[in-house]
């Protein structure tokens, strides 16, 4: 990823396209978003700021995106008071990074289409973003996406939040990786990365889900969403082509729920001590329009689990049978047996403990030696090449 860096200017000199703003006050930074254009980079001085920022039908190119910033990495702004930090509208080729949103009603961020379905945001890049303490009840995220394409969440950090952690609707060919997620006492936390109203095409991979004080589902595949907020159109479910490797869940009611998905594929996780269940399959929409939840694949995980209410908890009008598993590694201390699935499993291992270390961090390891174990969990994951629209702000 560039690293950009800043040029200091006089605040005289308009942030014209191409040019490097340095603002370190309030009335500078809505001054420089009034007047962004392709190329102009805004690099926020450290201290604390207002939220409440807007940017609405505003693009950028590949080769020039319009870049918001924290001016040094470690020290970023911190952004307080308003609804929430900032709300990109209908925009593209946008960069955010190095900042911290703390303490919104609303939520930390907000990127959506304006309203335009046929016309999503795009290439929208949020790194380094810090959200804490969203809410803390009902339906506030830590960021919320609605219509938005190709677009990249990368070492991200978010504590606390009411609704959802990440909450897409409508989002397609999204890449979410290398973040932290922090359930807070005190914060709903419904669920954590959640893709529906016709998600598509959204890869989540090497992130952290701390989900031991609390919150509900850490990734749901699907959710319920009402059929006008469908982007970019209502089809036969609410989420698919959703891959979810590499991570590793601590506690959370569930580690991965499929909620009227078509397919999904999770694999090469690590899955410990989940509240309830380590999985669920759900249903929560209608069956005589959409189609039963159905034919998600769970492979290659590390699940270790102790008393839960059962291993998948399987709702009303789905299709378990259809699911498949394989290679996954299940352990609950003292029983050996293969845990209850609603279909049989291929090339299980039971009853060998992982023996997990730094189950508190990101850095959860399986260090155990026996060689069943190989090349499963977290610990065994390859990311894939990225696609070319993840690498744009490449230089």
């Amino acid at each position: 990823m560039r690293t950009s860096i800043p040029v200091v200017l006089l605040w005289a000199a308009s942030a014209m396209a191409g040019q490097a703003v340095r603002v370190e006050d309030d009335a500078q930074l809505r001054r420089a978003l009034a007047e962004a254009r392709a190329g102009t980079t805004i690099s926020i001085a450290p201290g604390r700021y207002r939220g409440g920022l807007y940017l609405s039908d505003r693009s950028g190119t590949a080769e020039a995106p319009i870049v918001i910033e924290g001016g040094d990495p470690n020290r970023p702004p911190v952004f307080q008071g308003g609804v929430q930090l900032i709300h990109l509208s209908d925009c593209s080729y946008v960069v955010l990074r190095n900042v911290v949103a703390r303490g919104f009603p609303g939520n930390g961020l907000n990127v959506d289409d304006g309203g335009s379905f046929d016309t999503p945001a795009h290439h929208i890049l949020l790194e380094n973003v810090t959200v804490q303490d969203t809410g803390p009840r009902g339906n506030r995220d830590g960021m919320k996406l609605s219509g938005v394409d190709r677009f990249v969440i990368r070492r991200c950090r978010i504590e606390g939040w009411g609704g959802s952690s990440i909450d897409m609707v409508g989002c397609h060919h999204g890449l979410i990786e290398d973040c932290v997620f922090v359930a807070k006492d005190g914060f709903s936390q419904a669920t954590g990365i959640q893709m529906k109203g016709g998600s598509a095409d959204i890869l989540v991979q090497a992130c952290f889900f701390d989900g031991r004080r609390g919150g509900g589902r850490a990734v749901n595949i699907g959710g319920s969403t009402g059929l006008r907020y469908f982007r970019p159109k209502v089809g036969d479910c609410e989420a698919t082509d959703i891959t979810v490797a590499g991570n590793r869940f601590v506690g959370s009611a569930a580690a991965v729920a499929w909620a009227t998905a078509r397919g999904g594929h999770v694999h090469h996780n690590t899955i410990c001590q989940p509240l309830r269940w380590p999985l669920r399959i759900l249903q929560e929409q209608p069956t005589d329009r959409f189609k039963p939840s159905h034919g998600g694949v769970f492979e290659d995980n590390v699940v270790v689990y102790g008393r839960v209410v059962s291993v998948v908890n399987i709702g009303p009008n789905t299709a378990p049978e259809t699911f498949t598993f394989r290679r996954n590694a299940w352990f609950r201390a003292g029983d050996a047996r293969p845990p209850s699935l609603p279909a049989a499993e291929t090339g299980g291992v039971y009853g060998v403990d992982p023996r997990l270390a730094k189950t508190d961090t990101a850095e959860m390891t399986v260090t155990s030696g026996d060689a069943r174990l190989k090349g499963l969990g977290a610990d065994g994951y390859v990311r894939p090449k990225p696609p070319d629209w993840a690498t744009w702000t490449r230089r």
